[in-house]
């Protein structure tokens, strides 16, 4: 007999393959983390100035008046990285500190805030694609506190059904551990880069060729995800791979809206030409859902 069999939404079988993949900083949340640079006053001399991710997404096209400390990015971006002995990486603390912020109305959510609770609510697959340095499992603890803190009880109810509708329809599990269990296998089966991290630097070099930029590692963490989602599919039947699938990106930073632009339109397009991409360029605070360009082909996976 199946175990919480209530609590199981089989209609997920008939629902569209659409996944997402998510820039965090100024998109999901805008965070507290502060790049600290240094500043060239008017009489030629340099002060210390810490900005926002939002700010230095205009300054760093000017390093006549912006440079890092001593000449290192490292020194600029140390609220980036995890710290060895922390009980609690900074991308969690601040995390908490805006999730707290949003929900008493004290902070505007990022543009694409509502499309990631809507995508867990859902139970979708997704990526979170990031320039920040910290390790996957600080990205994937903070994508768990977002769904104890933003989600409802009953929108919870909700993702847990359509979790386990997703392991009956696509697993054949006719049995389903516990809440806590499901969710962990849920969050595991996502992706979670930050591309300026050293081990997600060391595999890119081992599995590509080309420049380090924030850009090129982002263009390899998406193509990931989309390699990803066809393994997954391809587990449940050459079918799934049939029916429409679409990825959306999101990203506040313009410079990489446009490089992602470029990849999907060059590479990714004639790589996975059944698959409709969706880009989102939410760097517009007048636009609340981002201007969309999406890019589709015909069917035909090549696996």
């Amino acid at each position: 007999m199946t175990r919480h069999a209530k609590n199981v939404n089989l209609q997920v079988a008939e629902r569209d393959f659409k996944y997402y993949i998510f820039d965090w900083d100024d998109n999901i949340l805008h965070m507290p983390t502060r790049i600290h640079l240094e500043k060239r006053m008017p009489d030629g001399s340099w002060r210390p100035h810490s900005v926002s991710t939002a700010a230095f997404a205009v300054v760093r096209n000017d390093p006549e008046t912006y440079r890092p400390p001593g000449g290192e990015w490292a020194n600029a971006f140390v609220e980036f990285q995890d710290a060895a002995g922390e009980s609690e990486s900074r991308f969690l603390l601040d995390t908490r500190t805006s999730l707290e912020r949003v929900m008493a109305g004290a902070l505007a959510p990022g543009p694409s805030f509502e499309t990631l609770r809507e995508t867990l609510r859902e139970g979708r697959l997704f990526a979170i694609v990031t320039a920040r340095g910290h390790e996957s499992e600080s990205l994937k603890k903070a994508v768990r506190l977002f769904v104890d803190v933003v989600l409802t009880r009953a929108e919870r109810e909700e993702m847990m059904a359509n979790l386990r509708g997703y392991r009956a329809c696509f697993d054949g599990r006719t049995s389903f551990g516990t809440d806590e269990e499901e969710l962990t296998y849920y969050l595991d089966l996502n992706r979670y880069h930050a591309v300026t991290n050293p081990a997600f630097k060391r595999w890119m070099a081992e599995s590509s060729t080309g420049t380090a930029s924030s850009e090129h590692a982002k263009q390899f963490a998406i193509r990931d995800f989309v390699e990803h989602v066809i393994r997954i599919l391809s587990r449940a039947g050459s079918e799934s791979l049939r029916r429409p699938i679409s990825v959306g990106f999101s990203d506040d930073d313009i410079a990489n809206v446009r490089a992602v632009e470029r990849y999907i339109q060059e590479e990714l397009a004639r790589r996975f030409p059944g698959i409709k991409f969706c880009v989102y360029d939410t760097s517009d605070p007048a636009l609340p859902d981002g201007r969309k360009v999406t890019v589709s082909g015909q069917l035909d996976f090549g696996f």
